[in-house]
């Protein structure tokens, strides 16, 4: 190995270049890349408002949807509303029926809000005029503040006077007016100070949840089917883990039945969470049990660890924040895609990918009449397409079709800043060492000062389509502005000494 070489490859911007390079291809290998919709499969709902609605309500209902369907970003949903009447809801990677008809569950559901206290609500979504951003501190503890309205807060005050510590509760979606048929044990957890906060002295959840929304809770005892309707009394029946062999035989009796399964691994208080949609018990403060009515209030909790901290907090702000749809949507249509397109699509696009970069070899090798020129700046874009590819894996972004559209169109900016880059150098006055020397750095100046205007030039292009545009388009923006950001930062003043050895100072 030559010295100028050695010194090529122990130059700090070809070694950041192989350090990106190689993390990537050790994140691809251990969190493989994920797929939208049109890759991956999934569902498409049609769901239709039950009035037309202009397009401020509009948005709040696609805004409070995308809210409740995709609280921790763990899949992609797709969000459109077309016209002043239809949604169409768009989630990758659901294939079953079940998961499906859940989804429709949560789209057709109002996502009623509740506040209650000692068993009365005292305000509901309606009441929430303003959710600030939550707080987590370096202690764990996090707090998320809103405003409630002036009614609800004077009914609070009276509700709380004297009574610090007590259990606030909030609700999304309770079972309201049911029977609620669960296992002994969650019984006897509902039946315990397990919710009550900071007062072991204040009703217990089960209390709470009968007087607040007509809910009364039995245990399961292996009751007929007759039995329960007798018990239900008119009522809904909610059969939390328990009874599933009843559902038929209830619903063959005009009974109003849900079944909801307990999940290997969920605890007790997990589970009973869920099928209430509860959200707390949160301890009232001592300030707010002074009686006077405060609309800023807000919710406050602690966690064993940061992360969970920041999921507890961002679960509060996402329900307060989604709280009700401003109007009702029904499920006109259900449509399943297959992922048998994406299976054959990502062989397409590797082979594609492929013959793209021998064409660029092909090109730029005619235009240069040069090998050592030709391969350098086609490595240079497959090291770009890996870098881009390692980013999406970490941040668990979903490849989709304008995803992909987005590198190509990276790619193809690279290669034609490699040839600004490769051109400059090319030219100028060769005359002496120290003109040359001299000479190379005022070309590559001019290089990079083209490369850094389009860059800035893309970057706020793009941004306003990530700002101001939903769907797909934005997947086309964040894999732009990550290429443009790896190109100007990482590949084009690597590229740029490889060319400089290559072709500027022989």
């Amino acid at each position: 190995m030559n010295r100028k070489l050695k010194k090529l490859l122990l130059n700090w911007k070809v070694l950041l270049l192989i350090i990106f390079v190689a993390g990537s291809i050790a994140t691809l290998a251990v969190r493989p890349l994920t797929y939208g919709i049109d890759i991956a499969g999934g569902v498409a709902l049609i769901a239709q408002t039950e009035r037309p609605v202009d397009s401020s309500t509009m948005e709040i209902v696609t805004d409070s949807l995308q809210e409740r369907l995709n609280t921790f970003g763990l899949r992609e949903v797709q969000i459109q509303a077309q016209g002043n009447d239809i949604v169409v809801v768009k989630v990758a990677n659901v294939t079953s029926t079940e998961e499906a008809n859940s989804l429709k569950k949560v789209i057709e559901s109002q996502g009623v809000f509740y506040m209650e206290f000692n068993g009365v609500i005292f305000g509901t979504g309606k009441d929430i005029t303003y959710v600030g951003v939550y707080q987590v501190k370096s202690d764990n503890s996090w707090a998320v503040p809103f405003r409630i309205s002036k009614e609800a807060a004077e009914k609070f005050a009276e509700l709380a006077k004297g009574k610090p510590g007590w259990p606030v509760d909030m609700f999304l979606d309770p079972p309201a007016d049911s029977l609620l048929v669960v296992p002994r044990s969650i019984y006897d957890l509902m039946n315990s100070t397990a919710f009550n906060a900071n007062a072991p002295e204040a009703p217990y959840l089960i209390e709470r949840i009968e007087s607040a929304f007509n809910t009364t809770t039995v245990v399961y005892a292996n009751q007929s089917a007759e039995e329960l309707k007798r018990l239900a009394n008119g009522k809904q029946i909610v059969l939390a883990g328990v009874g599933a062999e009843l559902v038929d035989e209830l619903k063959a009796m005009n009974v109003s039945v849900r079944y909801i399964p307990k999940q290997s691994g969920v605890t007790d208080e997990e589970f009973i969470k869920k099928v209430l949609g509860l959200y707390g018990p949160y301890s009232l403060g001592a300030e707010l049990a002074q009686g006077e009515p405060q609309t800023d209030v807000q919710i406050t909790g602690h966690a064993s660890n940061r992360f969970q901290a920041e999921q507890e907090a961002r679960t509060v702000y996402t329900v307060l924040k989604s709280g009700s749809l401003p109007v009702k949507l029904k499920v006109i249509g259900m449509e399943f895609i297959s992922p048998k397109l994406g299976e054959s699509f990502k062989t397409q696009a590797l082979y594609a990918g492929i013959a793209a970069l021998m064409a660029v070899l092909l090109i730029v090798y005619l235009h240069y009449r040069s090998w050592k020129i030709a391969i350098p700046v086609a490595s240079t874009s497959l090291s770009e397409v890996i870098i881009i590819l390692g980013i999406a894996a970490l941040i668990k972004w979903n490849l989709d079709l304008p995803s992909i559209a987005g590198i190509i169109a990276a790619i193809g900016t690279g290669v034609d800043q490699q040839i600004v880059i490769t051109d400059e150098l090319l030219s100028g006055d060769k005359s002496t060492k120290i003109t040359r020397r001299s000479s190379t750095l005022k070309r590559i100046g001019r290089a990079f000062f083209i490369i850094f205007a389009s860059a800035a030039t893309t970057i706020a292009a793009m941004s306003l389509l990530l700002v101001y545009f939903v769907g797909t388009l934005k997947g086309f923006a964040v894999t732009t502005i990550i290429g443009v950001v790896i190109g100007t930062l990482i590949t084009r003043p690597a590229y740029a000494e490889i060319a400089k050895y290559l072709v500027g100072e022989k």
